[in-house]
């Protein structure tokens, strides 16, 4: 299986707020032997909101999608998600029970009485309200839940509350896939060459070597700290990289271009 990553959100397009899920989640997987496959950024529009879900509800890959869920008018992901499944939203007892906990804690932080039927309490219920079906994702950091729909799961835009969700579930559900993922880079700085000259050694590498891909990142900023140049390299299972690097060098070397160091992540 795949892993894709949804960031909902007018305020990541506009440049209000940076985004800082895609490189998390990143980190996060990476650290698992995991890999991220695609991400899709998408803003408050819950017609773009449902078609981009649909696709994710199809697709068969596991899916986090960050953002939308809270109960303002700006939040569309839940109504969205019900809209790409076909399926009414409900009020997901767990959640209601969850939410209900959060409410009499912040009160009695406050001194004050818990009125689970004051107006504005009612309206936090909203946050519990899910597709029908839908399975909880636990919030350590306010007890608001999440929600998962088989493999694509819905968490809150904010990343105090976002990650460790997304965390948790990598270290649950998804711990037997741990290093399914695990990749290797090496690379190598080619002076004085065009990516033209390289594609034909390029391709008889991918053509020779399973599982394995080439990159080609050329530079053309004389101030980068190895002026211009092409990175060069190969990618894919740490078992099979070194093979691939070797015959690449070696292609190098017959073409008798200058190289500069070596790279390894």
């Amino acid at each position: 299986m795949t892993i894709g990553l949804i960031v909902v959100g007018d305020e990541i397009l506009s440049g209000k707020r940076r985004n800082k899920h895609l490189a998390r989640v990143i980190e996060l997987l990476g650290a698992r032997g995991l890999a991220l496959a695609w991400a899709r950024f998408v803003g408050d529009d819950r017609a773009r909101i449902v078609q981009v879900l649909r696709e994710a509800f199809g697709g068969g890959d596991i899916v986090f999608c960050c953002g939308g869920i809270g109960a303002t008018p700006d939040d569309h992901t839940r109504q969205a998600a019900a809209q790409a499944l076909g399926v009414p939203l409900e009020l997901h007892p767990q959640a209601r029970a969850l939410i209900a906990e959060r409410m009499r804690d912040v009160a009695a932080e406050k001194g004050l009485p818990f009125e689970p039927e004051r107006a504005d309490n009612r309206h936090r219920l909203n946050m519990g309200c899910f597709p029908r079906g839908a399975e909880i994702i636990p919030n350590p950091y306010n007890k608001i839940p999440g929600f998962s729909v088989g493999d694509v799961h819905f968490v809150p835009g904010f990343p105090v509350m976002a990650w460790p969700m997304i965390e948790a579930l990598l270290d649950s559900r998804y711990r037997p896939l741990h290093g399914q993922g695990a990749s290797r880079e090496r690379s190598v700085v080619v002076y004085g060459s065009m990516e033209a000259t390289l594609t034909p050694l390029m391709e008889r590498i991918e053509a020779a070597h399973a599982g394995i891909r080439v990159f080609s990142l050329p530079c053309v900023d004389a101030g980068h700290r190895f002026g211009r140049h092409i990175e060069l390299g190969v990618k894919g299972p740490p078992a099979v990289v070194d093979a691939a690097f070797a015959e690449l060098q070696h292609g190098l070397g017959a073409l008798q271009l200058r190289l500069g160091p070596e790279l390894v992540r």
